[in-house]
């Protein structure tokens, strides 16, 4: 007879993918501290020794997985920019769940900190208003994603207790989406030259 294998530790990386899974396939609606300690197998309570603060400290840990996006500066800060956005747009789109909190949650931690090197990176590629262009950037990226969850219908399917919600496909989007989002980026980004 096998020997039966520990349990796999409790993390807060753990917690957090666990409620990404739930808030992907079934809407953040349904995501309970009960829930996820079923998911994890544990006792909802032992949760709160990795996020003391319970929930509020979740929402703020989803907001954050999907919201402190990490480039390398380009060659121009246009280039910086399209970067920023194609990232962070594929970051929302892998956990569509959770675009509320990044919609609804000011930036803090490690999204606050990625705000502050996106801002330096494009002062620092010669964008004269960098933190305007990073507030405009960030708003184009959460309405354009914000946009393509509700003509998908990911969230209408959500709320559907009957059908499980289906996220979007792990790759890019649809050759329509990416097309409307790299035109609007564009047009941005004149506007940002001219400001």
């Amino acid at each position: 007879m096998p020997a039966k294998r520990p349990p796999i530790p409790l993390s807060r990386e753990r917690i957090i993918d666990a409620a990404l899974h739930i808030a992907d396939s079934q809407g953040l609606r349904r995501l309970t501290m009960r829930r996820l300690g079923d998911a994890l197998q544990v006792e909802a309570m032992a949760i709160y020794h990795h996020l003391p603060r319970g929930k509020d400290a979740l929402m703020d840990a989803l907001a954050e997985h999907v919201t402190a996006v990490h480039v390398e500066p380009g060659g121009s800060w246009q280039e910086s920019a399209k970067a920023w956005c194609r990232a962070s747009r594929a970051a929302l789109r892998e956990h569509p769940g959770v675009l509320a909190l990044a919609l609804t949650k000011p930036p803090k931690g490690r999204t606050a900190i990625a705000v502050r090197e996106q801002t330096d990176q494009l002062a620092e590629a010669g964008l004269g208003d960098a933190p305007g262009a990073v507030r405009a950037l960030r708003a184009y990226v959460f309405g354009a994603v914000a946009v393509e969850v509700q003509q998908s219908g990911w969230a209408e399917a959500a709320d559907d207790h009957d059908e499980p919600w289906r996220p979007p496909s792990k790759g890019g989007g649809s050759p329509g989406a990416d097309a409307d989002f790299e035109l609007g980026l564009d047009a941005l980004l004149v506007g940002l030259t001219r400001h």
